[in-house]
């Protein structure tokens, strides 16, 4: 595989990669209020466009099947909900004895908690070719479960 191939199936990681780049570079572009207006263009725009776009890309009966897919529902909430917050719950207990800050270990264990991002799953899934009709159903359900 060459490199531009390489970098063509590769994109998403490498536009991540890059807009954390620029990120660090100039923080003042994507802050509150500054000229992206992250709180209008993320919160509204962006996930509007990801659902809509996915909406668009999936067929009704793939959306029928996967909903149709209970145990693998099941599962995901589990590990997504109780398995991956327990588990970043005794994770932090060996991290406590440490000089690790309180404040950074009571964020990972808020971070621990939450479901995933909803665009980033949907993004995700459908860069490795997974089930995206049920990365969009769990990441939808998983949002409404948690407060």
């Amino acid at each position: 595989m060459g490199l531009l191939e390489r970098l063509r199936k590769e994109w998403f990681i490498l536009g991540i990669v890059l807009v954390i780049a620029v990120a660090r570079l100039e923080p003042a572009v994507g802050v509150k209020g500054g000229p992206l207006k992250p709180e209008i263009t993320i919160t509204y725009i962006a996930v509007s466009a990801i659902f809509f776009n996915s909406g668009l890309s999936l067929k009704t009966e793939e959306l029928t099947s996967a909903l149709m897919h209970v145990k693998l529902h099941l599962f995901v909430q589990i590990f997504t909900l109780v398995f991956f917050p327990t588990a970043i719950w005794l994770f932090l207990q060996l991290l406590s004895i440490t000089p690790i800050n309180e404040w950074l270990l009571k964020g990972l264990q808020t971070v621990g908690c939450m479901p995933p991002p909803v665009s980033s799953a949907v993004i995700l899934t459908k860069a490795v070719g997974g089930n995206e009709a049920a990365a969009i159903f769990n990441s939808a359900f998983g949002s409404f479960l948690v407060p």
